[in-house]
């Protein structure tokens, strides 16, 4: 029996049948059926028919189906891998042959010709027996082929989402012959849906499964719903975790690597998935008239925020997209993503450092962009509070050379990314982003300029590269520990997508010179965070893991703020969009300071740089840092 299958299998693996051959097996069913059904027509009476007649007859039909099979593409397909829009093809095929033979007939009796006369009763026997033998000889093919190549199923799973999603799912899972799921059964908190079989497997309530979980042996659990609150993902974790059971998500239709449907889609749960909120209800009309047709210039591309920027942009009509990092390895990889993904909109690669006026005034005369997403910047504060020639030099002179260029190349928007730290800051890296933002929200002041800028300013974002939700995850990897700074330091958090969906959204508001502060939900405490990724690893705290204190890092602070206390918002028509109220600046003033401060970067200390920019930023009080000495002797002058 085990010889036999190996005959089998090396028949069908890796070949692929002439579809000229299939169109052959296709003619010998459609001539097979011809018989069957004259047969049945004239009840086995074969000596009162003319043969003569019968052969003209069947002539007529093999032709009519012959051209209809190669007028749908009906042969065309791999067999093995025959999916529902080959076996739609097939019908169409069929009908519209029946169809047409039936209409000849019809035609042959209303206008009395003298033709070859066909039998509608025949006709119809074998339309339908043509249309079943088609449909069992590609089952009989396609199942033959899964039979052969299916690895022994030893993972018991239960699909959680009976609707579309759901049945993607088992689909990915069945089509794939490497894996070793088995599922069981569906599972869904729609109602109407219970006690219904999908693909011969019964569907459920979460209740009545959670009791039979252990009876049927089931390791995982697979979440597939394209809508489903962030509470209830968190229950079903929280549900599986108890039960000892591993949850997997089936990522929504737009979220699919190279947007293909197969069985590596599925992923562990991530922390995002259990603190990130409800899916966001963009604008989508505004943002496609805004980008629709335009070439836009992404700096920082190949960054967590640039690049997911970029992702979010080829849902929409733009004309071209200019990815801009001095990151090789990364800009690389996120080039062959897109390359893999298909994506119709073009993109160019740009390898520069963004603080270069000769290649960025390059990049502009080159591309003409006119819209520009400024994600470049450096953002880890302890590293800006040990080097700050570079925190000045990239997050101050990147930003405002780009912004000035705008001017200049008469780009239409501005788009910059901010950060909560820009908030009466108490680091360098925070105080970096603060002068960033005064300086285009002045130079969008002056008269004439066409450029709309827009900042917006977030919180931190849930697995951007070189974040906490990255080093936790690798040092519970490692046995841990798991190091957190202070038991009571609390961030703001965001997932990747959600921020870039509202900076998208925000960059087609307002008349330009507005900071949009988006809402970020309530703080979370980072032990907090530490405590659920170790859950969601199956790990228990205090057994399997420890979480130690390291202590506040230089220029950290307990507490993010998304508003200065002399600041307040205002609400715009996005519910998590918000327009900071904050004072404004004379142009001519901070453009003269900015140009000091770079310039001071060539023969200046550090200190003194800091002292400069703690003058541009009055409510710049350093915290756990040597540069906190400045702001006593700054209170010392003072008095």
């Amino acid at each position: 029996m085990v010889s036999m299958k190996n005959v089998l299998l090396n028949i069908f693996k890796g070949r692929i049948v002439s579809p000229w051959w299939i169109l052959l097996i296709d003619f010998g069913i459609v001539v097979n059926a011809y018989l069957l059904a004259f047969i049945l027509r004239i009840n086995l009476d074969m000596a009162s028919y003319n043969v003569l007649e019968f052969i003209l007859n069947g002539g007529i039909v093999f032709f009519v189906y012959i051209l209809s099979f190669l007028l749908f593409g009906s042969y065309k397909g791999v067999i093995r891998h025959s999916s529902y829009s080959e076996f739609k093809q097939l019908i169409v095929s069929c009908a519209v042959s029946l169809m047409f033979l039936l209409a000849i007939n019809q035609m042959r009796i209303y206008y009395e010709l003298e033709i070859v006369e066909l039998s509608n009763l025949v006709l119809i026997f074998h339309g339908l027996i043509t249309l079943t033998f088609s449909f069992m000889f590609r089952i009989l093919v396609k199942e033959t082929y899964t039979y052969l190549t299916k690895k022994k199923t030893n993972v018991n799973v239960l699909i959680f989402g009976a609707g579309e999603m759901g049945q993607i799912t088992y689909e990915a899972i069945n089509n794939d012959s490497e894996n070793a799921y088995n599922v069981i059964g569906f599972v869904d908190d729609n109602v109407v849906r219970w006690n219904l079989k999908l693909h011969a497997k019964s569907v459920q309530s979460w209740d009545n499964a959670l009791i039979e979980l252990k009876q049927n042996r089931v390791e995982i659990v697979i979440l597939a719903i394209n809508h489903i609150s962030v509470q209830r993902k968190k229950e079903i974790s929280n549900d599986c975790l108890n039960k000892g059971i591993k949850l997997k998500i089936m990522p929504s239709v737009g979220s699919w690597v190279n947007g293909i449907s197969n069985q590596n889609q599925i992923r562990d749960v991530r922390i995002e998935d259990i603190l990130g909120r409800d899916e966001i209800q963009l604008n989508l009309k505004n943002i496609s008239l805004g980008l629709e047709g335009k070439t836009i210039l992404v700096t920082g591309a190949a960054g967590s925020i640039g690049s997911e920027i970029v992702r979010q942009l080829l849902r929409f009509p733009v004309n071209r997209i200019v990815l801009l990092d001095i990151a090789e390895s990364p800009l690389y990889d996120l080039q062959q993503e897109l390359l893999l993904s298909h994506y119709d909109v073009p993109f160019e690669v740009v390898l520069t450092d963004y603080t270069n006026e000769y290649r960025m005034r390059q990049v502009f005369e080159r591309f003409n962009p006119q819209i520009i997403y400024n994600a470049a910047a450096y953002k880890h504060v302890p590293l800006m509070e040990a080097n700050v020639y570079e925190a000045v030099r990239v997050n101050i002179g990147g930003a405002s050379l780009v912004a000035r260029l705008a001017v200049e190349y008469k780009v239409e928007k501005f788009v910059m990314v901010s950060t909560d730290k820009a908030v009466n800051p108490t680091n360098v890296m925070g105080a970096s982003k603060r002068i960033c933002e005064i300086y285009i929200q002045a130079l969008s002041q002056l008269k004439g300029i066409k450029t709309s800028f827009i900042t917006t300013r977030f919180g931190n974002v849930l697995g951007s590269n070189g974040s906490v939700v990255p080093l936790f995850l690798k040092q519970i990897n490692q046995g841990g520990p798991v190091t957190v700074t202070h038991p009571e330091i609390t961030r703001y958090f965001m997932t990747i997508p959600e921020a870039c969906q509202l900076v998208l959204e925000a960059g087609f508001m307002g008349d330009g010179g507005e900071i949009f502060v988006f809402d970020m939900g309530d703080p979370v405490k980072i032990v907090d965070l530490a405590k659920e990724m170790i859950r969601l690893s199956g790990l228990k705290l205090n057994e399997d893991i420890e979480i130690t204190y390291s202590g506040l890092r230089p220029g950290e602070k307990l507490y993010e703020e998304l508003l200065a206390t002399t600041e307040n918002s205002l609400p715009t028509y996005h519910e998590k969009i918000m327009v900071g109220k904050v004072r404004k600046y004379d142009y001519s003033l901070i453009k003269k300071q900015v140009e000091e401060l770079l310039f001071s970067i060539q023969y200046e200390s550090e200190k003194l740089l800091v002292s400069r920019m703690k003058d541009i930023v009055p409510e710049f009080i350093s915290n756990n840092s040597e540069f906190g000495v400045l702001d006593t002797e700054m209170v010392d002058q003072r008095k």
